[in-house]
């Protein structure tokens, strides 16, 4: 029998949005193992898994075989030391193995396995039939889901994310038989809830996406109503003159809402444009999932695009429907505006006394008093404003305590901004406050330099020292307090700017503004240098750099306390440095010395190099040699040359290799010996100058 389409269906009560695509994704590639393993997809032929709708999860798989092919089975029997006694005749055991397999002892066979050889019986098996698995298979597979609660309904036991009403199960055209979650296999689906034909009879697998748009007036694939959805948004924004406001992070969520979408324009009052836009668009966006639209110059209007469920020739009442429930919405963000400013946000700082922040960490108004102080370090060190800085940590966290933000914490920061330059402070504080909490994710604008970089960064110093110094550290995929996503922020600010700020330097800083007051681990500024600079690896490999280059130089940042400001530098001299013919006879040395050093358990490796001992012609030349470079490599690094550096470095190739050609380091004699030790301890510390270039491949 040839292959045939597989279609599997479940119908369900309205599924929640935003795990749609995750479950159809993880549907498919469960099922399409579980087929594969018990041997019914010939060719690994990958699964149609796009349907999903709020009412279906379906996949369909374009060749399954109706049976299994026949497959070989070897069983394996007792060892032939075990099977055989001494005088060569067959043991109980193996006679025993034998009847078990129905054949004569002279029908096994001898494998090997491993080391031992064994007696083995090889059969064939005639292959099963899909009906007697494919019930199975799909429970398995929906067992798998990542469904983070399950639901049970009626009087059965059958769990699942929503309640199942029913279940297709089409090899071609033939019904596959079996029941999954109480319910049988059968071959009807069900169209759109008020538009579409209530049951369609699919007499074939492959009719599925036509019959449902025909006659049920859904979309099953989840990216043609995505493709769909996104060009009438475009379409209608253009119409109007208009711009849509990052249509893509509402998208997905707005297609898994519905089956059979269409775009209708709304409108609300212009006196509610006078609310900050960033209130009205969230609103619109977090509640109605509507999408805003801006002028060119992005400026919110008073329209908006509603994706409906229904295509009508007379949307009117969608419209008018939807309309009427956005205006209260509105007002209530008019409302709290309106009462926020009638408090200026100084003297809201009372109201962070009585906000607990951590439980172990004191207050929201003792961390402002840490930001303070924080911000004032790193902005002398920087020569910035200080009274702007002080103004800015001052209030950044005061509209915590307001209305609209308790209302929408999203808006955190752009509230702060709104109501302090309201309260007549300077748009330079109003924009630090806003930015201090940039970047909010991995590719998120940073805060413009000055003031607001220098509370943004004083801002995530303190939640990593703070949530990481009582033991909160992340562990697997758990980072509650977005620990990582708050180290990658620091370090970005401090490389993009090339700020010449030490990253221990700054997070000891952290650390002392909790004083005694919290008992933070000792070793936390420590640790978290190697915490932040381990976010470095992959970031620097999106800006082009090898994992081992950018360990190289991080090698020397986990050792040393060097300005940020020469990260990027030191990591293009060594990028330049790898194409110089002369790198890998360098980095080959370095390795080599290491090793000798490591190997002999060099314990004292400050002994200077004592000329007298250098008995070696090649010894004395390197030594020469180091002598002459030494003197460049300082005055090229003192100016942060790195690259020129590095090139100064190159002239000692001839030496290095002509040393460890000619030279025997681990020799007898303890006075010479070690001598030779400091000779090498004088290159390797020349080498590791701008890098640790034994990190390099050669």
């Amino acid at each position: 029998m040839k292959p045939e389409s597989l279609l599997i269906e479940l119908l369900c009560e309205e599924l929640p949005p935003k795990a749609l695509q995750r479950l159809s994704t993880s549907l498919g590639e469960h099922l399409r193992a579980g087929l594969a393993g018990a041997g019914f997809i010939p060719d690994g032929a990958a699964p149609h898994v796009d349907f999903a709708t709020p009412r279906r999860l379906a996949v369909r798989f374009p060749a399954i075989l109706a049976q299994q092919e026949e497959r070989e089975v070897v069983r394996k029997g007792p060892s032939v030391q075990a099977g055989m006694d001494a005088s060569g005749k067959p043991t109980p055991a193996l006679a025993g193995f034998a009847r078990s397999c129905g054949v004569d002892v002279d029908a096994l066979e001898r494998v090997r396995d491993g080391k031992a050889e064994h007696f083995a019986f090889r059969s064939k098996k005639p292959g099963e039939a899909l009906d007697q698995h494919l019930a199975t298979l799909l429970a398995e597979a929906l067992k798998k889901l990542p469904i983070p609660k399950v639901m049970r309904w009626g009087a059965g036991e059958a769990q699942f994310v929503r309640p199942v009403h029913g279940f297709v199960m089409l090899h071609g055209e033939r019904v596959v038989p079996g029941k999954v979650l109480g319910i049988e296999s059968g071959r009807t689906t069900r169209g759109h809830r008020f538009q579409g034909k209530a049951e369609i009879t699919l007499d074939h697998a492959e009719q599925y996406e036509q019959r449902l748009a025909d006659e049920g007036r859904v979309v099953a694939s989840f990216s043609e109503r995505r493709a769909d959805i996104s060009r009438q948004l475009h379409d209608h924004a253009r119409a109007l003159e208009a711009v849509l406001s990052d249509p893509e992070s509402l998208l997905d969520e707005v297609t898994a809402l519905v089956e059979y979408p269409s775009v209708y324009v709304g409108r609300f009052d212009a006196e509610f444009l006078q609310v900050p836009q960033e209130c009205l668009m969230l609103t619109m966006r977090q509640n109605q999932k509507y999408f805003p639209l801006l002028d060119r110059s992005g400026n919110l209007l008073s329209a908006f695009l509603i994706v409906s469920n229904m295509r009508l020739d007379d949307p009117a009442n969608i419209v008018n429907g939807n309309q009427r429930v956005v205006r209260p919405r509105l007002a209530d963000a008019r409302f709290f505006f309106e009462q926020d400013k009638k408090t200026p946000l100084e003297q809201r700082l009372a109201e962070l006394e009585r906000m607990v922040y951590h439980n172990k960490l004191g207050s929201q108004r003792q961390r402002v008093q840490r930001l303070r102080s924080l911000s004032a370090y790193i902005a002398a060190k920087l020569d910035v404003d200080a009274m702007v800085v002080d103004r800015a940590a001052l209030l950044c966290k005061a509209d915590l305590a307001t209305g609209m933000v308790g209302e929408f914490p999203e808006l955190q920061g752009i509230m702060g901004r709104y109501y302090a330059i309201h309260g007549g402070d300077a748009a330079e504080v109003g924009q630090a406050i806003e930015e201090h909490y940039r970047p909010r994710f991995a590719s998120d604008a940073l805060p413009e330099r000055g003031a607001p970089a220098v509370v943004a960064m004083a801002d995530k110093l303190d939640i990593l020292v703070g949530i990481y110094g009582i033991g909160l550290i992340p562990t697997g995929d758990r980072d509650p307090f977005a620990l990582r996503r708050h180290a990658l922020g620091l370090l970005r600010i401090l490389v993009e700017y090339r700020l010449p700020l030490g990253l221990y330097d700054v997070l000891a800083k952290a650390r002392d503004g909790f004083q005694n007051a919290v008992a933070l681990s000792d070793s936390v500024a420590f640790d978290l240098v190697g915490f932040v600079l381990d976010r470095a690896l992959g970031y620097f490999r999106d800006l082009g750099y090898s994992p081992e280059e950018t360990e190289s130089v991080l090698d020397l940042y986990r050792q040393h306390d060097l300005p940020i400001d020469q990260l990027v530098p030191r990591l293009e001299a060594i990028k330049q440095f790898r194409t110089l013919p002369e790198a890998a006879s360098l980095i080959e040395a370095n390795k080599r010395s290491r090793n000798i050093v490591t190997k002999e358990k060099v314990a004292d490796l400050t002994h200077a190099v004592d000329t007298a001992l250098l008995q070696e012609v090649a010894e004395q030349s390197l030594h020469a040699a180091l002598c002459e470079v030494a003197p460049l490599v300082q005055t090229h690094m003192g100016s942060n040359q790195f690259a020129e550096a590095l090139q100064a470095l190159a002239r000692l190739r001839g030496p290095v290799d002509r040393f460890f050609t000619d030279v025997r380091v681990v020799v007898p004699e303890e006075a010479l010996r070690n001598n030779r030790f400091a000779l090498l301890n004088q290159l390797n510390h020349l080498l590791n100058r701008v890098a640790n270039i034994s990190r390099l491949p050669a």
